[in-house]
């Protein structure tokens, strides 16, 4: 196994992260410097920062995140998504954000390799989200939306598709994860996200998942 992968599986870094972390001198494989591109045998030792490595198996769950949780360990007063999780799964990090007000599929993983190919945005993964609309959606300004709709931190294009006749709940497909894009989007022409659900993150659909509720991917 190439060293970087090693180190990413071992530590939740990305294979980025972790060919930096070798060329800064921070990773060392049998008490001498690493070298990018090594090939690790079972019997290394290795370590980052002065810390042994031991080679982890990875693992990937799927959260249904309810209401009112926050993306974080620290929820500074609000509780965090690691209450809904036994201790074992603590370790685990997060691959993209769902705001406080926003519910549905979390992924959290210790595989740095996965989590960069899911948020890179080279990678161009699909997130999927049901929203409810405090009104209908005009026809022009669904037009509007899926062409582009500027926002301070750029153009923002939702891909739309009804899912009730009186055009107030949308399946709302994004390729980007601007913070609360969504909602910034709908808001920047007059309407109001009053639910925010997100059911599929590339490959990874949430099902029939309840609230509060987690299993492996």
């Amino acid at each position: 196994m190439r060293i970087n992968r090693f180190i990413a599986q071992a530590s939740g870094l990305s294979r980025r992260a972790a060919d930096q972390a070798i060329s800064d001198g921070r990773v060392r494989v049998n008490g001498k410097p690493a070298q990018t591109g090594y090939d690790t045998q079972s019997t290394d030792v290795i370590s980052l920062d002065g810390k042994p490595l031991a080679q982890q198996t990875t693992r990937t769950i799927l959260l249904n995140k309810p209401v009112g949780y926050v993306v974080s360990r620290d929820g500074q007063g609000a509780r965090t998504i690691y209450e809904l999780l036994p201790k074992d799964l603590h370790g685990l990090k997060p691959v993209g954000r769902l705001d406080k007000d926003s519910s549905g599929l979390i992924l959290l993983t210790n595989d740095g390799t996965l989590a960069n190919q899911l948020t890179h945005p080279s990678q161009q993964k699909e997130k999927v989200y049901e929203a409810s609309l405090d009104k209908a959606l005009a026809w022009d300004d669904r037009t509007a939306i899926e062409k582009g709709v500027k926002l301070d931190d750029g153009l923002s294009a939702l891909r739309l598709d009804p899912l009730d006749p009186q055009g107030r709940i949308w399946r709302v497909t994004i390729t980007e994860g601007r913070n609360r894009q969504i909602r910034r989007t709908f808001e920047a022409l007059g309407y109001k996200v009053t639910k925010l659900h997100r059911t599929q993150f590339g490959n990874y659909a949430l099902g029939k998942l309840d609230p509060g509720m987690h299993q492996d991917g």
